[in-house]
């Protein structure tokens, strides 16, 4: 098949690619790099089936790119939009551009070719619930103002351009919403709770848990996320919305506690002070994606295992090249 994959650098972008190519499809990849990194792609770079631009999605370069690959794309997965909480002020205007004008031209993209087309969307748009847990037709709890909105509103606004493209123009698109992801190949320097906790345990600084640490994740390996991908843009139904995700959850201060356990780091645990936007805890409802055929396959701590030996094996690296992956990890978990 040929595939065009958005926000193709970043964390779940590069196991995507990586995986298409294996099996043996050409992959157009894009990306801007604001957040993602092109050393993630150093493996496919002299492959002659994964093609790399670097552009926004809402650019005029984008399209170009489109135009100019010349083919009918069988798959389109519009993952392109920065992440992280410490960039929701810092990089408002980038992620509002990127779930507006950037995911209508990767939708136009996909209906010129008649694609079949994923949307990652996020339970962000859940906000802090007032019900748990969440099911695909929870409305959420956000503040359309409020200091999370460049994300949690920019992506219910993708979700809604997905919507209108399946229904007014036939297009077979379908949105996942992702819960908490974790696995080999995040960044040391991601604020984002598993490198975070990863990072200070392996180098022996304290892990910094925010407040007491009771709010709670589900984490879900990178692995079981990409088989959802193929089960949903495969047999999943247009215009429809799909949580995706783990539904075990255990507290921020768990986390770190087997953090420890499993790097073996004499580090402490202390607290550090709570944004008042970060939320308590989500659940999904995972009914219509097991429908699918869906199934959480890896373990906790066989993922978590996997993922801090992988930290391990790069942090010398990365520490040397990117110092701020161990000295600068006080932001706040997602």
């Amino acid at each position: 098949m040929n595939i065009l994959i958005t926000g193709a650098a970043g964390f779940l972008g590069s196991h995507l690619s990586a995986r298409l190519v294996a099996a043996g499809h050409k992959v157009w990849a894009v990306d801007n790099l604001t957040t993602g990194q092109i050393s993630k792609l150093d493996p496919l770079r002299d492959n002659p089936n994964f093609i790399f631009e670097r552009c926004g999605i809402e650019t005029p370069e984008f399209m170009k790119f489109c135009d100019a690959a010349d083919v009918k794309f069988d798959r389109v997965y519009d993952l392109a939009c920065p992440t992280g909480v410490p960039n929701i002020q810092k990089l408002g205007r980038e992620m509002i551009e990127a779930c507006s004008v950037g995911t209508w031209q990767v939708l136009e993209v996909a209906a010129k070719s008649g694609a079949d087309f994923l949307l990652t969307s996020s339970s962000e748009i859940y906000g802090e619930p007032l019900v748990s847990p969440q099911s695909e037709e929870y409305t959420g709890n956000v503040d359309p103002l409020g200091p999370r909105a460049n994300y949690e509103e920019g992506k219910r606004f993708s979700e809604t351009l997905v919507k209108w493209f399946a229904d007014n123009k036939g297009l077979p698109a379908k949105i996942v919403r992702l819960f908490n992801v974790y696995g080999p190949n995040m960044g040391l320097t991601d604020t984002r709770v598993v490198p975070q906790f990863g990072a200070q345990a392996l180098t022996g600084q304290p892990l910094t848990v925010h407040g007491d640490g009771s709010q709670s994740r589900t984490l879900c390996f990178v692995d079981d996320i990409l088989d959802g991908f193929e089960l949903v843009i495969s047999k999943g139904v247009p215009g429809n919305v799909y949580n995706l995700g783990s539904d075990r959850s255990l507290t921020m201060r768990q986390l770190a506690e087997l953090i420890i356990e499993l790097t073996n780091s004499s580090s402490p645990i202390i607290s550090v002070p709570r944004a008042s936007h970060d939320h308590s805890g989500r659940m999904p409802v995972l009914d219509k994606i097991r429908a699918l055929g869906w199934n959480e396959k890896v373990d906790l701590k066989d993922g978590l295992s996997l993922t801090l030996d992988h930290f391990k094996n790069r942090l010398t690296v990365e520490v040397q090249s990117e110092p701020a992956s161990v000295t600068d990890l006080s932001s706040t978990p997602v």
